[in-house]
């Protein structure tokens, strides 16, 4: 019985330490975003190809994914709305579901197991391979050229994408109604615009920015905790994984909460 009290207390310590230390990190990288020192033309360039890396390459891919789901998710949710008649309710569940919440879900779903388990990848070898030992040993802060880029990226793509997923959500939302419901185009406009909320558009770009600045920030953590053998790579990117995936969770059932009050 001891043993597992003991067990319980180093787990529940663990946690903490975990959480309070990406706290800790997540404000030191917010203050150096606002920092003016922290921009210069190597923290752009890396920016540049970080967002083209993230946001560009994946494009094709996600284009394809965002039609297939977007067409059989609207398609579900309109045909399931005509069957229990809720007619009338049509705009606010495209726009309170489809846009503010479904689209910024799936693409941060894509984007961390893309772009989140690389950096931590990227970041563990860095870190094994003695590379940011070298920059700190050239004075080069790795907070400004390494991990902050990678952090404004995320905070940018995610936005985007996002907006582009909702965007195809949208219309095949519109196809769909032409098709069930016998809906024109200005009619279904209007539905949308009268379903638009402010409310609704500040909650979907700030949890925008919030999961990407998290599902980046976690990894890259997880990557310096690596220690210097190779094996520690796959654990630092499991660990970091499953701790993106528990951010997602609470900042979406923060976000609902936020809808509510």
């Amino acid at each position: 019985m001891n043993r597992i009290i003991e067990n319980i207390g180093h787990a529940t310590i663990n946690i903490s330490k975990s959480f309070f230390d990406t706290l800790s990190f997540a404000v030191k990288m917010t203050f150096k975003m606002f920092d003016k020192k922290s921009y210069n033309s190597a923290t752009t360039s890396v920016l540049i190809n970080q967002i083209y890396f993230t946001s560009v390459e994946i494009l094709p891919l996600f284009i394809i994914v965002s039609v297939i789901l977007g067409t059989l998710i609207m398609g579900i949710v309109l045909q399931t709305i005509k069957n229990l008649g809720l007619d009338q309710y049509l705009g606010n569940i495209l726009m309170g579901f489809a846009v503010t919440e479904l689209s910024p879900f799936v693409t941060v779903l894509l984007l961390a197991l893309r772009s989140g388990s690389a950096i931590n990848t990227e970041i563990a070898t860095m870190k094994v391979s003695k590379e940011l030992d070298s920059l700190k040993s050239f004075h080069i802060d790795a907070n400004i050229y390494l991990f902050l880029p990678r952090i404004i990226n995320g905070m940018i793509s995610l936005v985007l994408l996002s907006g582009l997923f909702s965007i195809v959500l949208l219309t095949s939302g519109f196809i769909f109604s032409k098709t069930i419901f016998g809906m024109g185009l200005s009619t279904y406009s209007n539905l949308l615009a009268n379903s638009v909320h402010l409310s609704d558009i500040v909650i979907l770009f700030v949890k925008g920015l919030t999961f990407g600045f998290f599902i980046i920030l976690i990894p890259i953590r997880h990557g310096m905790g690596a220690s210097y053998e190779l094996t520690s790579i796959p654990i630092s990117v499991l660990h970091g994984m499953i701790r993106v995936f528990i951010a997602i969770v609470i900042i979406e059932v923060l976000s609902l909460i936020a809808r509510f009050i």
